[in-house]
């Protein structure tokens, strides 16, 4: 499917219109065609999650977490077994759904959200499948790199930006007992990324934008999926447990934040290049 993907830009180049609305037409298309394809993982889970919020009758033999469950889990194996998804970047994923499930087991017994459904497959609160959302954006965060051929210019040190990822992490524990230093760590990411710029391919052309706005941009749709979650029963947070509401959109900063740890873990498997321009 890549190559189809790669086959099928070189035809929008081809074919391009020549009027500049048509052509900024094609490159939206282009555009947000190979984006969704980056987003396969997590797009197929949520697709899952609505199907099963529509129809899931009380006589099925799974309950709905557990059959989520099994279904990330084929979701998983099959892009490993079509090479959709590499090894290495199947082990980050791994280590991120790891992170993302020690975070629920903490937030669950904090009472930040709530899992309202009975399962089987679950630790404490947390049934098993919730570790393959953060799971699907680790995917969508290692595949959207080789899909777009990103380069990062001016990109900090590997050492800074473990050191920021830990503190993020740290601070989604340690803001129930201490100062929420979130207003810092939002300092120190924009001082540490904000020289930072991202290149990437889109058919014929190279595109350059700020790496700081890619991750408000990444947060603000994992923020709508969100809704979609919630509104799903997927889980709740205690102001949708009477009524659902939409997510407040403050949780856009945890978001954010959560795109530095994503983006971290991901540059092990991918180490940052620079375009030709800042060689």
């Amino acid at each position: 499917m890549d190559v189809v993907l790669q086959r099928w830009g070189g035809w929008c180049v081809e074919w391009r219109p020549a009027s500049a609305f048509g052509r900024a037409l094609v490159e939206l298309l282009v555009f947000g065609a190979r984006q969704a394809w980056a987003s396969l993982f997590g797009g197929v889970l949520l697709a899952a999650v609505l199907l099963t919020r529509w129809y899931w009758p009380d006589a099925m033999p799974l309950a709905r977490y557990d059959a989520l469950f099994v279904f990330a889990m084929g979701i998983q194996i099959t892009l490993l077994a079509t090479g959709l998804e590499r090894p290495r970047e199947a082990v980050v994923i791994l280590v991120f759904h790891a992170v993302g499930t020690t975070m629920e087991v903490f937030k669950t017994h904090m009472g930040s959200w709530t899992y309202p459904e009975a399962s089987l497959l679950r630790i404490g609160a947390v049934p098993l499948f919730s570790g393959f959302m953060y799971a699907a954006v680790g995917s969508y965060m290692a595949r959207v790199v080789r899909i777009f051929d990103i380069r990062l210019d001016g990109y900090p040190g590997l050492f800074a930006t473990m050191v920021l990822a830990a503190a993020i992490y740290a601070n989604f524990f340690a803001h129930h007992f201490m100062p929420d230093l979130r207003i810092g760590l939002f300092v120190a990411t924009a001082l540490l990324f904000g020289r930072t710029r991202m290149r990437f391919r889109l058919m014929d052309a190279t595109l350059a934008m700020p790496l700081l706005l890619a991750f408000v941009l990444v947060a603000t749709f994992i923020w709508i999926a969100e809704n979609v979650a919630t509104w799903s029963s997927v889980w709740l947070y205690p102001n949708q447990l009477h009524g659902w509401t939409h997510v407040s959109p403050a949780k856009l900063g945890s978001w954010f934040l959560l795109m530095i740890i994503s983006v971290v873990l991901v540059t092990l498997v991918h180490p940052p290049k620079e375009s030709d321009a800042a060689m």
